[in-house]
């Protein structure tokens, strides 16, 4: 069996501002990540550096919709090979959107569900800071980790 997932949540925004929070590097890196070199754009490799990862990480942007849909590849925590993140964004009642994230192609292998299971979290918890950082202004991120200096 493959490991993968699907994690979602409803953010109380409109799609086109959820949208942009998260391809727009000066919003990404209010609630998510510490840096970046550019926006998510089709076809353009990216390095997304995390307060809790020494090196930074190549995101290879596959494909970008505009307030719909974005793919893009990553390297796999495990081992030397990478794995692939799709985000939905749909619109639901009140101007709320709602935020689906599936990543797949992990080894079938111990690691390999470990590893994904780490992911499934990391997902679920970006969203949450996602949600506090568009709904009330706040960066859950500040001070959340041990040892690093959040944005």
């Amino acid at each position: 069996m493959e490991p993968k997932f699907q994690v979602q949540l409803k953010i109380g925004k409109p799609v086109a501002e959820v949208f942009d929070a998260v391809v727009n590097p000066d919003k990404l890196t209010r609630y998510f990540i510490q840096s970046t070199n550019g926006p998510l754009v089709e076809g353009v490799t990216v390095r997304w550096k995390f307060a809790e990862v020494p090196e930074a990480i190549d995101v290879v942007v596959r494909e970008v919709r505009p307030s719909e849909r974005i793919v893009f590849e990553w390297p796999a925590e495990d081992g030397d090979y990478r794995t692939c993140v799709e985000m939905t964004f749909l619109a639901v009642e009140d101007e709320s959107t709602l935020v689906l994230i599936k990543e797949s192609g992990w080894r079938p292998n111990p690691t390999g569900i470990e590893a994904s299971y780490g992911n499934a979290g990391g997902w679920m918890h970006m969203m949450c800071c996602l949600k506090a950082y568009l709904e009330f202004g706040i960066n859950l991120r500040t001070g959340g980790v041990c040892g690093a200096e959040t944005a």
